[in-house]
């Protein structure tokens, strides 16, 4: 990010997000038990709602057909999306997260290749860096030799999300003994294989695939970037989606404390609603605490990403703040509702499960402490809330 991210016009913008807010509440929160039940996403049902919203180009720039947000207009829409069910939450924020960041990373042919298609959501880029017999950055097995041609590629990934219906992977691999670079890899190259993994602990029906690449050949134009430029795209796309992560721990959050409150108020034991019992307050007060605190990080960091600053701190110190803060948020939301909260009678106990995830997404907290520390030894300087004028 280089220039200020004005987004979409606020009167267009405004009318938008009514309609994609109706339709969360009305076309796909009501998929929720089928998609617990069958643990999988009716994507017959949840696809076209979704394009008739324009879900899909979201934060795609307008040149290539997407709505054009900016990050503050984008963020309490992912939130909106985290207050149902996580499966398409998942898809949502997939897809948009790293079409994204093919918009910033990618090359002019690529995006001009991809981007019109990923906004109409007729074409779906994911990200595929997690190996299940290494770690993360320059530890990769995945290897791409150099040939007169382009590139061969070998292999495995996992828990790679939007498996399902990627038609693109932005991969990673090493170019050499200490170099990592990014391809964009079609779902149809020959030699790559995708199988399904099993299910997760919730945000049931997101597909978390593996993909094995065997003998893959991509051309020269399938490198994203320079060669040996993979950790820095790598950065690049994680930073921004860490703080879409943490919005989405805000929507979570506040559906959680939503939903406490109205159960405090309507359930009664012993004569009197919960609500007025000293416990039961101190447990919401402590959620709206959070809430509070974590909206506040969330804009701050919108704000900075729109002006075209690099966030790599507030970034890591926002998403390890926010799988913080719904991780109380839902603890205590399942207090305040008792065993029935424990039961899938509630929406708190999906809304408990759906949670977790966000503490592996884009990065576990070890490599958000990491990041932050890091910066600061680096000389990172907070910006002065205080200050007048002062937008973060």
């Amino acid at each position: 990010m280089t220039q200020h991210n004005v987004g979409m016009d606020p009167q267009e913008y405004t009318k938008l997000r009514e309609r994609v807010f109706t339709t969360i509440w009305t076309e796909l929160d009501p998929l929720e038990e089928e998609i617990e039940n069958t643990e999988h996403l009716p994507l017959d049902k949840v696809m076209p709602a979704l394009k008739d919203i324009g879900a899909f180009g979201f934060i795609v720039p307008a040149e290539y057909g997407g709505a054009g947000m900016s990050m503050s207009q984008y963020l309490p829409i992912i939130a909106e999306f985290a207050k149902i069910h996580g499966g398409i939450r998942c898809l949502v924020h997939v897809h948009n997260s790293f079409a994204h960041a093919l918009s910033e990373i990618g090359t002019a042919e690529q995006r001009q290749a991809v981007l019109p298609g990923a906004a109409r959501g007729d074409r779906s880029v994911a990200f595929a860096l997690t190996e299940p017999d290494h770690g993360t950055g320059a530890d990769l097995g995945s290897v791409a030799t150099r040939t007169a041609n382009g590139y061969v590629i070998n292999g495995r990934k996992h828990l790679i999300t939007n498996s399902q219906i990627a038609t693109e992977f932005i991969y990673f691999a090493k170019t050499g003994p200490t170099e990592v670079s990014a391809f964009l890899v079609p779902r149809d190259s020959a030699g790559l294989h995708i199988r399904a993994l099993p299910e997760t602990m919730g945000c049931k029906g997101g597909e978390h695939g593996e993909l094995t690449l065997v003998d893959v050949e991509v051309p020269h134009s399938a490198l994203i970037g320079a060669e040996g430029a993979g950790v820095a795209n790598l950065e690049a796309a994680l930073e921004i989606s860490r703080v879409f992560i943490a919005a989405s721990s805000l929507g979570t959050s506040q559906r959680a404390l939503e939903l406490s409150l109205r159960h405090a108020k309507n359930r009664v034991t012993f004569g009197k609603p919960l609500e007025a019992r000293q416990a039961i307050q101190r447990y919401l007060a402590e959620m709206a605490i959070d809430v509070q605190a974590l909206g506040l990080m969330v804009a701050d960091a919108g704000r900075k990403a729109d002006r075209g600053l690099r966030i790599p701190a507030e970034a890591s110190m926002v998403k390890q703040f926010g799988l913080e803060a719904v991780g109380r948020v839902t603890d205590r939301a399942l207090l305040v509702h008792g065993g029935i909260g424990y039961t899938r009678k509630s929406p708190i106990e999906r809304l408990y499960r759906d949670a977790r995830l966000n503490w592996l997404e884009e990065g576990t907290p070890t490599i958000q402490y990491m990041v932050t520390a890091g910066q600061l030894i680096d000389g990172y300087q907070f910006s002065d809330p205080f200050a007048v004028g002062n937008d973060g």
